[in-house]
């Protein structure tokens, strides 16, 4: 059994994808649409002091191909 994805606020997430190579195009309402170089779009979410849900974290994920594994360890580190 997987253990539990750390749940992350909007703003924390955009940071993680900042850091994997990602950046904001552009932002609309509360909603971060952010990019990287090979193409691949994601949009956050950004609700203050709302954590993202676990199914829309995997989704996140899915679109930004960065592993399952990879997002848990850098948010144990924190």
């Amino acid at each position: 059994m997987r253990p539990r994805l750390p749940r992350v606020s909007g703003k924390d997430m955009i940071d993680f994808l900042k850091i994997k190579g990602f950046y904001e195009m552009r932002i609309r309402g509360s909603h971060y649409v952010l990019s990287n170089n090979e193409g691949k779009i994601t949009v956050i979410p950004v609700h203050k002091g709302e954590t993202l849900g676990p199914g829309l974290i995997k989704e996140i994920l899915v679109q930004s191909e960065i592993s399952v594994d990879e997002y848990t360890k850098y948010f144990q580190k924190k």
